[in-house]
């Protein structure tokens, strides 16, 4: 997937986080690694990207990342908090300075009324800021709702380190 969109948002990407002397950490859920692989088809990665934790079940989330049973119990692994506990501990959970993290329902099975197919959370976190996140409905099959959620968690990242 690393089009020309993509591979100009990882340029500016990786030279703020070598400008910073950070590396970032992935936590993926629904996108399964496909963020992390994004990363390192690029040659040189390894200066910023430190490492990519796929939790797909929540008991990987629970265990990898700290992840709280009860708040994954009373929100759902597809929720703002559990994308927000995953961003924090990918950082606790490594030596990366700064994280993005993404959980959600690509389908074609799994979706409710309450949290259809292509619902997808997002959160960045980092050393000095609060962590951000936003939830995002896609539309597509599953391939279509993973791509755009790999798209919208490296946007949602420059983002958050522009404004870090």
């Amino acid at each position: 997937m690393c089009d020309r969109e993509t591979l100009e948002l990882l340029d500016e990407t990786s030279a703020i986080l070598l400008d910073r002397n950070w590396k970032l950490a992935t936590a993926e859920s629904c996108t399964g690694g496909w963020i992390a692989k994004v990363c390192t088809d690029i040659a040189g990665s390894s200066a910023w990207f430190e490492r990519g934790f796929v939790t797909y079940s929540n008991e990987a989330k629970m265990e990898m990342l700290g992840v709280n049973a009860a708040v994954l119990g009373s929100n759902g692994a597809v929720s703002r908090l559990v994308a927000e506990q995953m961003a924090i501990g990918a950082v606790r959970h490594s030596r990366a300075q700064v994280s993005l993290a993404v959980t959600g329902v690509a389908g074609p099975d799994g979706g409710s009324a309450e949290k259809p197919v292509g619902t997808v959370w997002f959160a960045w976190s980092g050393p000095q800021r609060a962590v951000d996140s936003a939830l995002r409905e896609f539309r597509g099959d599953r391939r279509e709702v993973r791509r755009q959620a790999v798209h919208h968690a490296l946007t949602g990242l420059l983002k958050y380190l522009r404004q870090s």
